[in-house]
């Protein structure tokens, strides 16, 4: 069990924009709703609580361009939370988020009320997909997923991850762009197998090692964080890809001559230097304003923005098995030949 106190919160929503490589939206909304919550809150390890207690996954879903103007409140996480509760009978006494990267990473925390929090989510960092929910990508069999439709809840039970996403897309139309998902139906032992684990305690530690050494140099810095620096420099042009204009392009050129190409989609998805694949998804690519240090989201690269691409390792439960791998590199998002070599 990690104890987080309030002042750690900065820490922890640190750690979750890192891990949203350069996606997963910003955390500040989430912050201000956490910081008004009941503190300190200890997330409790997977094999710490009884395997057969249920449990909850959490998140907003959504436009996060559009929760910078309508901010998100805890009513939609509270309607769906109730309507799955509803739809199994019983209430449910444990909680974990859905995605830690990004600011759904604090979700968990804001729709506790009273639940114990769960080390774990069911991402690793930032995905854009509910059919990328590793409890659905697994079929663990009895899930119900329930979505805020506006005024109103839908519920989806026993979905096929196809069934989900559309169901959830379809759902944030109608309620203006976000809205609130929750997953139940499934036990803390489910989390074990059929989620990433330890996610809250990787976010939290991430986060103070980079306040620890925020002033250091660029490369220090990364190894502070477990990382590695794998570019840093002005961008020159940015590129949009003809068929999908979500895919964007961003070319730097380092002090020492290097070329880098850095490919996006709603997350930084690939990094190549001088034409040779160097990174890519699902390993997490974060993207920090070397002049400030900000952790930067994808909306933010401009040209001529000085930036640094850091590398951090992927979630082990995504490469541990092809079927999971091939729902999480460039191809899942429909950008060919940009293939990782996880072997390295």
């Amino acid at each position: 069990m990690i104890r987080v106190e309030r002042e750690d919160l900065g820490a922890l929503a640190l750690g979750c924009a890192l891990l949203g490589s350069g996606g997963g939206g910003a955390t500040t909304q989430l912050e201000l709703l956490a910081a008004g919550g009941a503190w300190p809150v200890d997330v409790h390890a997977v094999d710490a609580v009884d395997p057969a207690t249920p449990c909850l996954a959490v998140a907003l879903a959504g436009s996060t361009m559009v929760m910078t103007e309508r901010l998100p409140g805890t009513d939609r996480l509270s309607a769906a939370v109730a309507a799955a509760e509803r739809w199994l009978g019983c209430e449910v006494p444990a909680v974990c988020t859905l995605e830690i990267g990004g600011l759904n990473g604090l979700t968990a925390l804001v729709a506790a009320g009273g639940r114990a929090v769960v080390d774990a989510d069911c991402m690793g960092r930032a995905l854009p997909g509910i059919d990328q929910v590793s409890l659905l990508v697994d079929g663990l069999p009895g899930l119900v997923v329930a979505t805020t439709t506006g005024d109103g809840v839908g519920v989806v039970d026993r979905p096929r991850p196809a069934d989900a996403e559309a169901v959830v897309r379809a759902a944030l139309r109608l309620s203006g762009g976000t809205g609130a998902v929750v997953v139940a139906g499934f036990t803390v032992g489910d989390l074990a197998e059929h989620a990433v684990v330890g996610t809250t305690s990787r976010a939290l530690s991430l986060g103070r090692g980079f306040l620890a050494a925020r002033e250091s140099a660029i490369g220090e810095l990364a190894a502070a964080v477990g990382g590695r620096l794998l570019a840093q420099g002005r961008i020159q042009a940015v590129l949009t890809d003809p068929v999908d204009p979500q895919v964007q392009a961003f070319d730097l050129v380092d002090p020492g001559g290097a070329v880098h190409r850095l490919v996006t989609r709603t997350e930084t998805l690939a990094l190549m230097t001088d034409g040779v694949l160097v990174s890519a998804a699902p390993t997490v690519l974060a993207v920090l304003d070397v002049r400030t240090r900000a952790v930067l989201q994808i909306s933010d690269l401009s040209p001529a923005h000085h930036i640094a691409v850091v590398e951090l390792a992927a979630p082990t439960w995504w490469t541990a098995r092809p079927d999971r791998l091939r729902r999480v590199t460039p191809a899942a998002y429909g950008v060919a030949d940009l293939e990782p070599d996880l072997a390295r």
